[in-house]
């Protein structure tokens, strides 16, 4: 069973001054893919606080996957990419960059997401949009391709051949 963790970027909703509706909805798909959700926390917009989360789940290996939602735009305490590069081991460009090119079907400002993706030891990790909506279109267009991923670094991968 693959393990996912979900990291939620918001001093406003982690101050309870905003309810968080991407972490719930980003549950639900994860679930819907098989993983089985181990960790869902709202957090402050502080890459101190992000990275040492991020580091602690994927270095006691409390998941294969960390989702983060938000903390990607242009905001002055926007941070999560940052926070993510700060902690991977390798970078994985192309999941950013598929997500902003699907996006940019539905909003042009697509291509203004910070968002980064990488690997942390046996870990992945990736930022999605701060909106449920943003969040969840992401999650549902690169999901199959982030199994296979989750297959490969924990070794459970069948095949690694081209389609």
């Amino acid at each position: 069973i693959m393990k996912a963790a979900i990291i939620v970027a918001s001093t406003s909703g982690y101050k309870g001054e905003r309810e968080d509706k991407s972490g719930p909805a980003v549950l639900r798909l994860l679930k819907q893919f098989g993983f089985e959700v181990k960790f869902l926390k709202v957090l402050p917009d502080d890459a101190v606080i992000l990275s040492e989360v991020m580091k602690k789940l994927a270095d006691h290996h409390l998941a294969d996957l960390i989702v983060t939602s938000g903390g990607t735009g242009f905001a002055k305490d926007d941070c999560t990419p940052e926070a993510t590069l700060d902690v991977i081991d390798k970078e994985i460009r192309g999941i950013p960059e598929a997500m902003r090119a699907y996006s940019m079907r539905f909003t042009k400002r697509a291509m203004l997401s910070r968002a980064v993706a990488g690997i942390r030891k046996d870990t992945m990790i990736v930022n999605l949009p701060g909106s449920p909506k943003g969040a969840t279109e992401c999650l549902e267009f690169i999901l199959p391709e982030l199994v296979h991923g989750v297959e490969i670094l924990t070794g459970e991968a069948k095949e690694c051949a081209r389609d």
